[in-house]
């Protein structure tokens, strides 16, 4: 495993992020221990996580995975989506992030949570309120740093602005979607980051497996697969723009050797400016392919071959 600095901050994380939305809900309790386990033991510390994932269930099922390994991984965790019906069970409040941050650590069966993140801008809430309740709970010793997700770059600028007028620990990563046919965060998150020391850490770079190579064209999903345990979802992502993306990157699978989901992982990770990027699974033996992909140096012609999937051809 490789590691890389949390942006300006001196703690250290895996270059592969375990994702963990589908633990507790699609992935029982056994079957997440086993996969927190194996990525741990494959050198993998950074999990990833949210309050809304499984609306809990997720953060229990790592406290519960995570009883006698905490001080090996640094959790990711987040806040500001609805976790309740009433007009305070969501946003970026100081109300709201305080109550959150306090079930988080119960559900996570720990004394602090290693990034707390804003998973969503909140237009209703000044950023000093929220960043200001963010700083009181470093200051208390149950948050270590700070982060935020799905924030444009003018929204994070504004926080870095607002932390160093205000004298608070800055936001030290930003989780945005990206991948082959999600380039948007290049034009303006990628240089801000840059620029300003943030670490991005990308989630769907995987495109919710369609670039795994594991759903072909005009066949139903296995009933074990993500999308087969998720229907709903499965016309959102078996799309024929998808699928062309899959063909593409399967062209340069068979002049490296490696499989499509080494290669979408090995592609974004070539990307300076990406720390660690989020990959969830429900089977041990991809926890363990995941984590051996950071070692993958492509050659350039491999590259620049995946740098034109998401161009027309």
């Amino acid at each position: 495993m490789k590691y890389t600095r949390l942006g300006t901050a001196g703690l250290k994380v895996s270059r592969i992020s375990l994702g963990t939305n589908m633990m507790g809900a699609y992935v029982d309790d056994p079957a997440s221990a086993r996969l927190i386990d194996t990525f741990l033991d494959s050198g993998g510390n950074f999990i990833d996580t949210a309050d809304i994932y499984g609306k809990g269930r997720s953060e229990e099922a790592i406290g519960k995975a995570l009883k006698h390994r905490r001080s090996e991984a640094v959790v990711a965790t987040k806040v500001s989506g609805p976790m309740g019906e009433g007009p305070n069970d969501k946003g970026n409040s100081r109300a709201h992030i305080m109550a959150s941050a306090e079930a988080s650590l119960k559900r996570l069966q720990s004394d602090y949570i290693d990034l707390f993140i804003l998973h969503f801008w909140d237009s209703e809430t000044t950023l000093e309120e929220t960043l200001r309740a963010m700083g009181d709970l470093v200051q208390q010793g149950k948050v270590r740093y700070v982060g935020v997700s799905n924030f444009s770059a003018w929204q994070a600028m504004s926080a870095l602005w607002t932390a160093e007028k205000l004298g608070l620990d800055p936001i030290r990563s930003i989780q945005v979607q990206y991948n082959f046919l999600t380039r948007e965060p290049e034009r303006e998150i990628f240089p801000m980051c840059e620029d300003q020391g943030l670490t991005i850490t990308p989630y769907w770079v995987l495109q919710a497996g369609m670039f795994t190579g594991k759903y072909q064209r005009g066949q139903q999903p296995d009933t074990d697969s993500r999308l087969g345990k998720r229907p709903q979802a499965a016309g959102r992502y078996l799309t024929e723009s998808n699928f062309d993306a899959l063909e593409r990157i399967e062209a340069v699978a068979k002049t490296t050797g490696h499989s499509p989901t080494d290669l979408t992982l090995a592609w974004a990770l070539s990307k300076p400016v990406i720390g660690s990027v989020i990959a969830g699974t429900s089977r041990p033996e991809q926890v363990i392919a995941n984590c051996e992909a950071v070692d993958i140096d492509l050659p350039p012609e491999a590259l620049q071959a995946l740098e034109a999937v998401g161009i027309p051809a």
